[in-house]
């Protein structure tokens, strides 16, 4: 799911740390960003966002657990804006708004 945060006055990082994101890694002009929902680390709700002009791109989705990779590769990733992932969209329009 994308989001979009127009004319951002901040650093990205900062912004999404208000948020209760840690940074995690760049990937070329995106930055990853990740907040676990339980100790364990999963699930998750994982963050790509870049800036564009004064606007901060956000693709955001929900990780249930941790990929596994292999013959059967999978990503265990929810993308749908509906449950948990819709809520946290909601907060983090109020949160960067």
């Amino acid at each position: 799911m994308q989001i979009r945060i127009e004319n951002i006055k901040e650093n990205p990082a900062n912004i999404l740390r208000r948020a209760g994101y840690s940074f995690q890694r760049h990937e070329g002009d995106e930055m990853s960003f990740i907040r676990p929902l339980a100790q364990a680390g999963f699930p998750r709700f994982h963050i790509y966002a870049r800036v564009d002009g004064f606007d901060l791109i956000i693709n955001i989705h929900l990780d249930q657990k941790k990929e596994t990779y292999g013959k059967d590769t999978r990503h265990h990733g929810e993308y749908e804006d509906e449950g948990a992932l819709k809520t946290e969209v909601e907060r983090l329009m109020k949160v960067l708004s």
